[in-house]
């Protein structure tokens, strides 16, 4: 223990400027044996500080660690457990009591007596000593700090530890008396008796010495005690003044201490005051609404500007008191309760005074525009004017009736609303019920009118609508999509039905009338579209406005009329969202209650819509076009005002129904070109469907040009130029009439001019094929063409490359009997060059026939028979002087006998 002692001295408490006095091997009572060290300590500097230091052996090494210290101030008991009986146990009471169990009782009872002993020399705390033995309680001789020469600091600071420690140095002095002591008696180490004899009789020499000294001086002793009686009588004069002083000054102590109560209760009812005070004029500043404040709430006039803003500050005013926060007892006061029973007194008061105005100005302006109705209907009732023609005059520049006015006045009372939405949830779900009701009825009238005008425009008059299925001003569509979209189709001549195709679209008047219906009809849905947006744009940042909602935020998914109850889903969502009055719905929750009261004012648009669509759909197939272009870019716009809005979710349900018209009438077109049956008495040319095909890609290039749907249009682009294809391959086929390859050529020229004249990016592969099977089925004609006029002579020179292709060569030909000279001579005679230029002649109007007028490639395939001849020609040339050389046979006819029979033919027809 005193290695131990040395190395924690020396590791942790010099560095510190302390001295271990005491120490203790211990472990916590009741847990597993973790031993660690008390240490008594105390500074080495003053004020001397005295501390009870844990001290744990590191885990990483055998080094020890201060772990927690405590100063002997802190400690309140110091329990042994047991008195009498050998116990190691003994608990520290510091800010909390701390067991330990001592690895021995002496250990522990020398440092209890250490703890002891410090309290009484540098504490003089009153600790409590539990079940400690009075033996280790020894009172220490009280050593002052004056009592020692100031050269002995070390005694000084360690007076204790003289007791405490086992071995303490001798210092200079005291051995230097040593030394001389035991230099006089040389013998002391050997004799150590007649050393400690000679002691005692100087000892008591020395004795002897001082009675006689005392003796001697007995008459001073006398002198002294008499100075010293009198200095007694002295001292009990002035004890006896003292105490009558002290009696005076008694009264005076009383009295003294009667003004400091006194005072003492003055400063408490002063600060009681000041306290009070400050309540009171708390309560005052917060909870009093003064009575102009009052008097806009109970009487204040909600329909000029001034009266408005009277009672949105009066209303303000009154929330801020009372969502006052009371400091704690101030709502056990009568006068407190009182004043917030008038609070909400006034706040009921004046919610159901404002709801009451609101909803007048709801029935108000609802009842002033059916007024403005039924008196227009009446005046042309009286007039003799039917409803249609009513609409069309009212309605001619096909524009909705803008709500501006009513919502500027409104919106006067957005502070209040926000208020009443604040305050009583019921009140405001009320009037959000109630002016989506009005408001509601008065765009389902507005709308479906605007949309009857629509049609009207459409259609032309009323009667003309009949055939579409419009009655009245009902807007209502009847008859069946498929028996306005039958046709048909035999041969070239085709006739026009309500619904367009590629196969009606070469005949150029229809096409004329066409386009400017078509035209007509692009202006109009996209008028419909502009005003609807504006429209519910307008509405839905009112509602925002008015009624406190915010708008931001996208909700996942789509909000569909479906999903939410028309009559009573949206108050009910409402409730969920509004009902909790301590609750604050989220902004997407906000968001959602403004989407379905959207829904139900608007509830008629995508009906209406569906309807003008599918109008415009009976009316004309292609009308689609324009409804994709149109519809795409306004969902693209309202997509990037707020892609969550009711009008981005409207817009984009309905352009699902457009794109689904649109499919159907690709589908159609493909449909009725494999459908398509062409005449057995005349020739081909053109196909319809073809020709059709070019004007309908002049008409949706000139639709889609720069539309964001671009893709749709090229994917149908793909499906019919592959029809288109298909079904002139199978047409030529078929044909009985004109010649396989003269149908090809004439109409994959006719595909070709098309493509490269529009500049199709997505069709180009099929620009190059059509180029292919031109160029191929025109060169296929051309050499079947020319092998009739020439057969004799085209039959003799195949009978020669056979005869080649068989091995003979070429200069031996002339010894084949079939083939001699004279036999190529007599072939050359039968084909002179005027029945040369005849057999031409009679095959310009054999093509001539064959060509149809429109493609006009008569003179093109003309030029290239020339070729081909001219070509055909200078071969026949060449076998004749491979294989007859020096003959001198020629053909009765030369190039440039060729080139003139051409000419001529070509200007003579």
């Amino acid at each position: 223990m005193t290695a131990i002692k040395h190395a924690l001295q020396r590791d942790i408490f010099t560095p510190n400027d302390e001295r271990l006095l005491s120490i203790v091997n211990v472990c916590k009572a009741g847990k597993k044996k973790k031993n660690c060290f008390l240490c008594a300590t105390v500074t080495t500097e003053r004020p001397v500080q005295v501390n009870v230091v844990k001290v744990k052996k590191s885990d990483k090494g055998d080094f020890y660690k201060r772990q927690t210290a405590w100063t002997l101030r802190d400690l309140a008991v110091v329990d042994s457990k047991d008195a009498n009986k050998e116990n190691p146990e003994f608990d520290l009471h510091f800010e909390k009591v701390y067991k330990w169990v001592a690895s021995s009782t002496a250990e522990k009872n020398a440092f209890i007596s250490c703890i002891w002993k410090l309290n009484q020399r540098y504490l003089r705390k009153k600790i409590e000593f539990v079940n400690v033995s009075s033996q280790l309680l020894e009172e220490l001789p009280k050593v002052t700090e004056e009592s020692v020469p100031s050269g002995e600091n070390q005694s000084v600071t360690g007076g204790d530890e003289e007791s405490l420690d086992e071995y303490q140095e001798l210092n200079a002095r005291e051995e230097q008396d040593i030394e001389i002591m035991m230099d006089g008696c040389e013998y002391a180490i050997s004799n150590a008796e007649a050393f400690a004899e000679k002691l005692s009789r100087e000892l008591q020499v020395l004795d002897g010495a001082n009675i006689q000294s005392i003796m001697a001086s007995e008459k001073q002793v006398n002198i002294l005690m008499q100075l010293l009686d009198e200095a007694l009588k002295e001292v009990d004069e002035i004890e006896h003044k003292l105490s009558s002083y002290e009696e005076m000054l008694q009264s005076v102590k009383e009295q003294m201490d009667h003004i400091s109560q006194s005072n003492d209760l003055i400063q408490l009812s002063n600060t009681n005051n000041m306290k009070l005070l400050e309540e009171i004029e708390f309560l005052v500043n917060y909870l009093d609404l003064s009575k102009g404040h009052i008097k806009a709430l109970t009487d204040g006039d909600l329909s000029s500007s001034k009266g408005i803003e009277a009672c949105t500050n009066a209303a303000e005013a009154l929330l801020q008191c009372m969502n006052v926060a009371l400091r704690p007892g101030h709502d056990e006061l009568q006068a407190v309760q009182q004043q917030q029973q008038q609070f909400k007194d006034l706040r009921e008061q004046f919610a159901r005074r404002l709801a009451n105005h609101l909803n007048n100005v709801f029935v108000q302006q609802f009842t002033q525009t059916l007024t403005l109705h039924y008196r227009r209907a009446s005046y042309h009732s009286v007039s003799g004017h039917d409803q249609s023609s009513t609409l069309a005059q009212h309605s001619a520049e096909l524009t909705l009736p803008k709500h501006l006015p009513f919502h500027r006045d409104l919106l006067r009372y957005a502070k209040l609303m926000e208020w009443l939405k604040n305050t009583d949830r019921e009140k405001y779900e009320g009037l959000n019920k109630n002016y989506v009701d009005y408001i509601s009825r008065l765009y389902e009238r507005e709308i479906k009118e605007f949309f009857e005008v629509a049609k009207i425009k459409m259609t032309g008059t009323s009667k003309e609508g009949k055939k579409f299925g419009l009655h009245g001003s009902s807007g209502k569509l009847t008859g069946s999509t498929s028996s306005l979209n039958k046709l048909s189709v035999q041969g070239s001549g085709n006739r026009r039905s309500q619904s367009s195709s590629l196969l009606d679209m070469g005949n150029m008047s229809a096409s004329d009338l066409d386009v400017a219906d078509r035209t007509k009809f692009d202006k109009i849905f996209e008028q419909v579209l502009s005003e609807l947006e504006p429209l519910c744009l307008a509405e839905q940042d009112f509602i925002s406005k008015f009624f406190k909602l915010q708008q931001n935020p996208a909700l996942p998914g789509s909000v569909t009329a479906d999903s939410t109850d028309i009559d009573g889903g949206l108050l009910s969502r409402q409730h969920n969202l509004l009902g909790d009055r301590h609750s604050v719905p989220s902004e997407k929750e906000e968001a959602g209650v403004i989407r379905s009261m959207m829904i139900k004012v608007f509830r008629c648009i995508e009906p209406e819509l569906n309807n003008l669509i599918s109008l415009g759909d009976k009316i004309d197939s292609f009308n689609s076009l324009y409804m994709l272009v149109k519809m795409s870019h306004h969902v693209w716009t309202a997509e990037n005002v707020d892609p969550a809005s009711f009008l981005s979710t409207t817009l984009g349900n309905v352009l699902v129904t457009v794109k689904r018209n649109f499919d159907k009438c690709i589908l159609n077109q493909v449909k009725q070109m494999e459908e398509v049956k062409i005449s057995k008495k005349s020739k081909v040319g053109i196909l319809p469907f073809v020709s059709g095909f070019e004007e309908f890609a002049e008409l949706a290039e000139s639709i889609f040009r720069n539309a964001e749907r671009r893709g749709d249009l090229d994917k149908a682009y793909t499906k019919l130029i592959r029809a288109v294809y298909n079904n002139v391959e199978k047409v030529a086929n078929e044909s009985q009439k004109t010649p396989r390859d003269v149908v090809m050529m004439e109409n994959f020229h006719h595909i070709f001019s098309t493509l490269s004249r529009l500049k199709i990016a997505c069709l180009e592969t099929e620009r190059r094929e059509a180029k292919h099977k031109y160029t191929e089925h025109l060169q296929s004609y051309v050499i079947y063409s020319l092998g009739q006029p020439l057969e004799k002579l085209n039959h003799f020179f195949e009978g020669i490359e056979a005869r080649v292709a068989q091995g003979i060569r070429e200069e031996e030909v002339s010894y084949q009997l079939a083939f001699n000279k004279q036999e190529l001579r007599k072939v050359i005679k039968e084909y002179p060059g005027k029945e040369v230029k005849k057999g031409l002649d009679n095959l310009y109007k054999k093509v001539d026939k064959h060509l149809c007028e429109e493609e006009n490639l008569l003179q093109v395939m003309w030029h290239s028979m020339q070729d081909e001849f001219i070509r055909q020609y200078k071969h026949f040339e060449g076998l004749i002087a491979r294989c007859y050389p020096g003959s001198g046979i020629t053909m009765e006819f030369t190039i440039q006998d060729i080139l003139e029979y051409f000419s001529s033919i070509a200007q003579s027809h």
